[in-house]
């Protein structure tokens, strides 16, 4: 036995070396993937208290570190086009007086009051109201006219869109989330179902050059709302404007026709009375 460890020593020195690289390479994978989780950032965009159109909108941090939510964008697909809006502060009505009040306090009570910007610490969440309130504020800023929680004229709503985008601790890229909701036509207009079973998280790094880049046009924009509905409202005007030219060819085709099958007829008779 001595003889054949001695004869094939490099042969297991090899083999002894290789096994030890191995359980090092699982060790380190084991490292990296525990490190990689918890730099991995996590939001969560959900339901909350109901599960209907008038549920709680809720996002939830569940990173290791706080998240700086820069921009809470909510987008309503309608059959007619797209609403686009921050609605990252809350839409408030002012009463006569509260301006003067706002600019003689400056408490952090204030502030969060006014707005969802700010960090969400590692476990917090907040609510960006309900998804009925989002709808009647798209619906409000768009002058769509609504009969309840549903469009008023053939309008409808198709699904809501939650995009966030914040900055993960330190890092300079900024991350995101996004999550839509699908919301049913039925009788009383409240169906509201998640259209996958989590949140989509904007991480990845062509991702994150993308949402500096949407960032970059929204504070040179500065952004509010945006709506693709006036522009096919405006192709419905200039079809309409020129209908009434096509109406008139048909009316003159109409005419023309008319007058061939009078004088048809008039030949007609001229030849019978001959």
């Amino acid at each position: 036995m001595i003889e054949w460890i001695s004869q094939n020593a490099k042969v297991l020195t090899f083999f002894t070396n290789l096994g030890v690289l191995l359980v090092w390479l699982g060790y380190a994978q084991l490292l990296y993937l525990g490190f990689s989780r918890q730099r991995r950032p996590r939001l969560i965009i959900n339901r909350g208290k109901r599960k209907d159109i008038d549920a709680l909108c809720i996002v939830s941090n569940m990173s290791a570190e706080s998240i700086f939510i820069e921009y809470i964008i909510a987008e309503l697909e309608t059959s007619e086009g797209t609403i686009t809006m921050d609605v990252t502060d809350f839409d408030q009505e002012y009463e006569e007086g509260d301006e003067e009040k706002q600019q003689h306090s400056s408490s952090l009570g204030t502030v969060r009051e006014n707005t969802r910007q700010g960090p969400l610490g590692s476990g917090d969440f907040l609510h960006v109201g309900t998804f009925s309130n989002l709808l009647e504020r798209l619906a409000r800023d768009e002058g769509i006219k609504m009969d309840g929680h549903r469009p008023q004229g053939e309008l409808t709503f198709k699904h809501l869109t939650i995009r966030l985008i914040g900055v993960y601790g330190p890092e300079d890229m900024p991350i995101g989330a996004e999550r839509s909701f699908e919301l049913f036509t039925d009788e009383d207009f409240r169906s509201l179902t998640p259209n996958s079973w989590d949140t989509k998280r904007l991480s990845s790094f062509r991702q994150r050059r993308k949402l500096r880049k949407i960032m970059q046009e929204l504070n040179d924009k500065n952004f509010s709302s945006s709506s693709n509905l006036r522009q096919i409202d405006s192709e419905e005007d200039d079809y309409n404007k020129d209908s009434p030219t096509q109406n008139d060819d048909e009316q003159g085709e109409d005419k023309g026709e008319r007058s061939q099958e009078e004088t048809r007829q008039a030949a007609a008779k001229a030849s019978r009375e001959e």
